[in-house]
């Protein structure tokens, strides 16, 4: 006995810490505290509650409606949570900024979470690793989705009440055959077969019901439809996907074949493979006869309860019955129900042909004309396209020129290359997509020298016009005294597509 509890402790604590990786990006963002973050303005959000929201809008958009989010999407879906669920009615550069936070802190920055642990096995410490999203570039748009980490955590959480149980396993085979975990993908499929098998017996127990109690049967029919054969349609959308994935991997695996280094383990992971590929085949055909017999079964119904009600109903009413029914229950005034249509005065009707006559000859009046009233639009508060430009780039070069300076207070030299690295982590990549950045760099290279003090003071070129006001509100005291000089480097910067720019260093002086 000792020796089988020493054996657990020490050879699978490794696959323990590395099954326990899943939750640990959850309890780290947990600890996000928004009392330090703009002075507390925000305290009452719950990145506990966001995490999860988001995770769980992501596993709709990936893998019930099979495509990325952008990052648009992501936030157009947040800002409706804020609102909705935590009241908060900012202004829209407030709400994107509070919005691109929450994103650097779900995404980290784009670098995975990581955690050292002891493993006993070999005696030394390991490294652990997990994402929550990964992105990729698609048409030059940058999309993101789900890591297998994140949907497990998300479904061993909880299971999702909207959606079958079979979906919810389909989700998480199609992330392990696609990070080729096939053995574990088989114990998927078979939880599948199983919830195939429940759900067989039920219809079988609505079948039953319907045979001794139409009325009763007709509400666990229906209960039945709502909360299982509606999902008949996605489930097997998820099972052709999965089937595609696997037949997918199964070529794969025989095409590096001749290439393979280890004949051991290119053998177990095609029979692997094939298993995976057996049962799921198994599944889809139960799948496909529940189905069909729950197909029959609708098309049954009508008659089924056409039937039923007949069987109810009787040729003849058995007044003597009801007396005795009456007297038993000692509810005489049944009778007054049972004789008060005989009780009811004559109401035939009969129809005169005077009417008839009238009616033909009716004129309707002339309707009166109606005085169209022209709505005069008030064009005193209309904001024209190019005020609105003018803002859009203002506001741009507003965040490009500040975080600049910031970097220049910081260290005393800084190279474009280096400028938009930083950028990149706060904005994203999709920042070479947006024009007023290359339209800020030859803006800022039209002069080799800039002084602060006396771009508040006075302007030069379109630049320091366009900012000048601007710094003199926000940025004036902060980067009071700065002065840095611009000089141009032969190598250039491959940036978005075919751009590239010229690199050059900012040094302070």
């Amino acid at each position: 006995m000792e020796h089988i509890l020493i054996h657990e402790m020490i050879e699978d604590h490794n696959e323990r810490m590395l099954n326990l990786r899943k939750y640990y990006p959850f309890f780290q963002l947990m600890n996000t505290n928004f009392t330090t973050y703009k002075e507390g303005r925000y305290e009452v959000l719950d990145m506990a509650y966001l995490t999860m929201a988001v995770i769980r809008y992501f596993i709709h958009e990936n893998n019930f409606n099979d495509q990325d989010v952008s990052y648009e999407e992501y936030a157009t879906f947040l800002s409706s949570v804020l609102q909705r669920d935590f009241s908060l009615l900012l202004e829209i550069e407030e709400e994107r900024e509070l919005i691109r936070y929450i994103f650097e802190k779900l995404f980290h920055d784009g670098k995975p979470f990581e955690f050292t642990y002891f493993d006993p096995k070999d005696k030394k410490r390991k490294l652990a690793r997990v994402k929550l999203f990964e992105s990729d570039v698609k048409e030059g748009r940058i999309l993101y989705h789900l890591t297998k980490e994140a949907v497990e955590f998300y479904l061993y959480t909880k299971e999702m009440k909207e959606e079958s149980k079979i979906s919810v396993q389909q989700l998480l085979l199609e992330k392990m055959i696609r990070t080729n975990n096939f053995k574990g993908g088989i114990e998927v499929v078979r939880r599948m077969n199983n919830e195939v098998k429940k759900i067989s017996y039920e219809k079988r127990d609505v079948v039953k019901l319907l045979s001794e109690d139409i009325f009763e049967g007709v509400k666990a029919y229906d209960a039945y439809v709502e909360n299982v054969a509606g999902w008949f349609a996605q489930e097997q959308k998820l099972f052709k996907k999965n089937q595609e994935l696997v037949k997918k991997a199964l070529e794969k695996a025989e095409l590096k074949e001749e290439t393979s280094y280890d004949a051991d383990k290119y053998q177990q992971a095609l029979n692997d493979i094939s298993a995976l590929e057996v049962e799921l085949k198994k599944t889809i055909y139960r799948h496909s006869e529940l189905m069909r017999e729950s197909v029959e079964l609708t098309a049954s119904i009508d008659g089924m309860i056409k039937a039923a009600k007949l069987r109810k109903l009787r040729p003849v009413f058995d007044f003597k019955k009801a007396e005795a029914m009456a007297k038993k229950e000692d509810t005489p005034s049944v009778f007054g129900e049972l004789l008060s249509p005989f009780w009811l005065p004559n109401k035939q009707k009969k129809f005169s042909f005077d009417l008839l006559s009238e009616g033909l000859s009716f004129k309707p009046k002339e309707e009166k004309k109606r005085e169209k009233i022209v709505k005069v639009v008030d064009t005193e508060n209309y904001v024209f396209e190019d005020e609105l430009e003018e803002e859009r780039i203002s506001n741009n070069f507003e965040k490009l020129l500040g975080e600049l300076f910031r970097q220049l207070m910081k260290k005393d030299k800084i190279t474009l290359r280096e400028y938009n690295a930083i950028l990149e982590i706060k904005f994203g990549k999709e920042i070479y997509q947006n024009g007023d950045y290359y339209s800020f760099l030859v803006h800022l290279s039209q002069k080799k020298e800039y002084h602060v003090d006396k771009l508040l003071l006075a302007s030069e070129t379109f630049l320091e016009g366009m900012v000048s006001g601007m710094m003199k509100q926000k940025m004036g005291k902060e980067y009071k005294g700065l002065k840095f000089t611009l000089h141009f480097l032969e190598e250039e910067i491959a940036l978005h597509g075919a751009f590239k720019v010229t690199d050059m260093i900012f040094e302070r002086i």
